[in-house]
């Protein structure tokens, strides 16, 4: 990258990061895209090294003005920081919306949940910081801040301060990094199993001998192999634990890495000092097997993040790069995806992916959206339906007019909730962590206690005694006890098309009283045909038709799909305006039309033709038009509500439909609370008198009069369908058109609860038998780390039923809050 660029002196460049002037041969370059650019000074080769190394090549290409030069100095490491609180470069990673300045991060250096603990606890302490999280699965934070109060480059200084270099997410690269450590961790794994087999050889003919003992040679020859192979185990394999121990020691901070460094680090300078001096116990076998199912214990957590997260990621990971796009004369041009914007045609061959949201303008074809959805079963999608980008088409080409296109794309929302599901840790999570961080203090002032107590008991027992309290109480299970089972448990719904937002939700959804049901694109598909049209004057009914279908292009309530086939070129509608729970308003031609409740549309509005489903079409207040829709209810619908009954849920019906259809679909369903005509505030109200009765309540809608209620329940799911808004206020997003996961989804919380609970009680019960043992003298070092690394096991492998389909039954008595 600093190769010399060869040019004559008398020709004179401008820099490629800052744009001053570069005059004759220039020692400082920078090599992109196989070309060699000139540069100025030392300051911006470090700064656009820093840039190209942290995966950021696309700043070049993309930005749009020139930053300031950098200070003209050999020593840039505060440049490799500040350079981060350049707009141009900020505008690839970090988003501005209504939750505020936030940005996602990739961090190195992170080994367990400890180090989440103070990543955390390090930022919310920084004066300007709104909110940071931690997602252990992708090693990545989601990190608030007020610009305004505290610069970028602060915060990445501060957390490579504290031992976690950090840089913008990117997916590829991310996933590149986790491979690099899951490797990492094999290697060590292994070196530790070998070094611990091994040293078991050579400690086994000691512990068979008994007190005979073995020849003096053969003594001092078996404990200087099993010093060899331990010290690869301890300075290879253990290495992280010290390092981890370090940091936590060096921010003043308690995690358990402190204990396990100070039992393996002590354990093995005490043996290796026995084989010098011929004085003393020998443990080599305890050292190396603790090492090597800690390590086993992480492994196996590690691999559960990441197949519960493997979802998450692929969705990272879903639009393609590049895309075909189609010019007037319908000429394709293949260009990178995100230059993309919405009302571009583009073409999408068979094989390929959808690069954004669109609507496909011509063709028909099978599409994959399992990623999207977790349904397996491809999808047939036509002229006039809506495709979501990073869905794989199967058959034959499409040609679609881009709607929304990168960050607007559903992918990109989706991605952004899944964001903001971590911005905060469930209250469990939080309780787990700091009972686990405590813990650690209790065990290292019990264990300086026993020994104390040992050393005027029997003072050649007393290193070994407390050794073996450090061992057996290793916090391990309790702090694996609840992300591990979260984990597991938001993999599943994932896979299974539910889309937890909130951190929250599955705590709230365990203890859930009553569950309320929307109408209209929730219990029935949302697909809704017009089938009937009744003219009140002499007037042209396509004429009506296509006014309706142009207020109606303007919303995405499941209803305006009713009108887009009425749609004509020539009419277009103006000024349109949304009333929850009414209808539409909007201007055609100079004149105001009205489309939705007979009592919305016109002042007098007559009766409807009959007790059908009817919307009102009126011109300034004067009733036109009568249409008829009709809906279908979903296929699962009766099997989801019978399920929620099974489990001693309340079920009810709120609608702003009339009377008769509500009634109908109620009877159907077999629901005796329902409501109809019900506006948004009185959705609102309903659910607010339950909760006054001490009822915890879901809510299930998909529409903008849902909102509201949407927002006051104490847990939301959004149907796949939602709108924008809807998903917005949803603490569970369904990406499949299944109703049935909202019992799926509650019934895998309450198991999950149960699941937290075992694990918790079990971790603190095995501590609870296992200190006096220990501390009594009863538990060897070599028993001791079996003990501990069996309770982690127990502890990992009960929370991992949970991703298994099958494992549990949907529902389950329910658990109390």
């Amino acid at each position: 990258m600093t190769a010399s660029l060869d040019t004559p002196s008398s020709e004179s460049y401008a820099c490629y990061h800052c744009g001053e002037p570069v005059t004759g041969r220039s020692p400082w370059t920078l090599e992109l895209d196989g070309c060699r650019h000139p540069l100025c000074c030392p300051g911006c080769e470090a700064v656009a090294r820093a840039i190209i190394e942290g995966g950021l090549a696309s700043y070049y290409r993309f930005r749009t003005a020139l930053p300031e030069r950098p200070l003209d100095r050999r020593d840039a490491t505060a440049e490799q920081w500040s350079l981060f609180d350049d707009p141009g470069l900020q505008a690839s990673f970090v988003h501005d919306d209504d939750a505020g300045v936030h940005a996602s991060l990739s961090v190195d250096g992170i080994t367990c949940a400890a180090c989440a603990w103070l990543i955390e606890h390090r930022l919310n302490a920084l004066e300007g910081v709104t909110g940071s999280a931690v997602d252990l699965t992708h090693h990545r934070l989601r990190l608030g801040w007020d610009p305004q109060r505290i610069a970028l480059s602060r915060l990445l200084a501060e957390l490579a301060a504290i031992g976690y270099p950090s840089r913008p997410f990117e997916p590829d690269e991310a996933q590149r990094r986790l491979q690099r450590e899951s490797h990492q961790q094999l290697r060590r794994l292994i070196v530790a199993a070998l070094g611990m087999m091994q040293a078991l050889m050579f400690s086994l003919p000691f512990y068979l001998a008994g007190n005979t003992g073995l020849d003096a040679d053969f003594d001092r020859l078996f404990h200087w192999l099993a010093l060899a192979l331990t010290t690869p185990v301890v300075l290879y394999a253990a290495q992280p634990f010290f390092l981890q121990a370090w940091r936590d020691l060096r921010t003043r901070t308690l995690g358990m890495d402190v204990p396990v460094s100070l039992a393996i680090g002590s354990a093995y300078l005490a043996s290796a000092w026995a084989v010098v001096s011929g004085r003393g116990e020998v443990y080599f076998d305890s050292v190396s097997m603790f090492t090597f199912f800690l390590l086993f214990g992480r492994h196996l957590e590690a691999r559960a993040r990441r197949r519960g997260g493997a979802t998450g990621n692929a969705l990272a990971n879903l639009l393609p790069m590049s895309a075909t796009r189609l010019d007037d004369d319908d000429e394709p041009r293949i260009l990178p995806a995100s230059e993309l914007r919405a009302g571009d045609r583009v073409l999408v061959k068979p094989g390929h992916r959808v690069p954004a949201d669109g609507l496909i303008e011509s063709g028909a074809s099978s599409l994959d959206e399992s990623t999207l959805t977790g349904e397996t079963q491809p999808v047939v999608r036509r002229i006039g339906d809506i495709v979501t980008g990073g869905s794989q088409n199967l058959e034959s080409p499409l040609t679609l007019r881009i709607t929304h296109a990168g960050r607007d794309t559903r992918v990109a929302g989706l991605l952004d909730l899944t964001d903001r599901a971590f911005a905060k840790r469930p209250r469990i999570a939080l309780k787990s962590a700091r009972l686990a961080h405590h813990f650690v203090l209790q065990v290292l002032l019990i264990a300086a206690a026993v020994a104390l107590v040992w050393w005027f008991i029997a003072p050649d027992r007393a290193f070994w005694v407390t050794l073996s309290v450090l061992v057996v109480t290793c916090p391990c299970a309790l702090a694996l006890a609840t992300p591990t089972a979260l984990t597991a448990a938001h993999g599943r719904l994932h896979r299974r098309g539910a889309l937890l937002t909130r951190a929250d939700a599955l705590e709230s959804l365990a203890s859930i009283d009553r569950v309320i049901f929307d109408k209209t694109g929730t219990l029935t598909t949302g697909k809704i045909q017009l089938i009937d049209t009744r003219i009140v004057d002499d007037d042209d009914p396509r004429h009506l038709q296509a006014i309706a279908a142009a207020l109606e292009a303007h919303s995405e309530h499941p209803i305006a799909s009713a009108f887009h086939t009425h749609r004509l070129p020539d009419v277009t509608a103006d000024d349109v305006t949304r009333q929850a729970g009414g209808g539409l308003e909007g201007r055609i031609a100079g004149t105001n039309w009205r489309l939705g409740r007979p009592d919305f549309a016109a002042d007098r509005a007559p009766a409807p033709p009959d007790d059908g489903p009817w919307l009102l079409l009126a011109e300034e207040g004067r009733p036109r038009a009568w249409f008829a829709l009709d809906d279908r209810l979903r296929d699962d619908a009766d099997a989801t509500l019978a399920a929620l009954r099974l489990a001693g849920l309340e079920v009810e019906l709120l609608s702003g439909d009339a009377e008769p259809r509500v009634r109908e679909l109620a009877e159907h369903l077999g629901i005796a609370d329902w409501r109809a005509a019900m506006s948004p505030e009185d959705k609102l109200d309903r659910l607010r008198a339950h909760q006054a009765r001490g009822e915890r309540v879901a809510m299930v809608g998909d529409g903008v009069n849902d909102v509201p209620v949407l927002a006051g329940a104490d847990v939301a799911f959004a149907m796949n369908g939602a709108t924008d808004l809807a998903r917005t206020r949803a603490d569970v997003i369904l990406l499949t058109p299944r109703l049935q996961r909202v019992a799926e989804a509650i019934g895998l919380a309450r198991a999950t609860q149960r699941v937290i609970r075992q694990n918790l009680g079990w971790a603190l019960l095995y501590n609870l038998l296992a200190l006096p043992l220990a501390a009594c003298g009863l538990v060897p070092p070599w028993l001791a780390a079996i003990g501990m690394s069996l309770s982690s096991l127990v502890v990992v492998v009960n929370a991992l039923r949970l991703a298994r389909p099958g494992s549990f039954r949907h529902f389950t008595a329910p658990v109390s809050s």
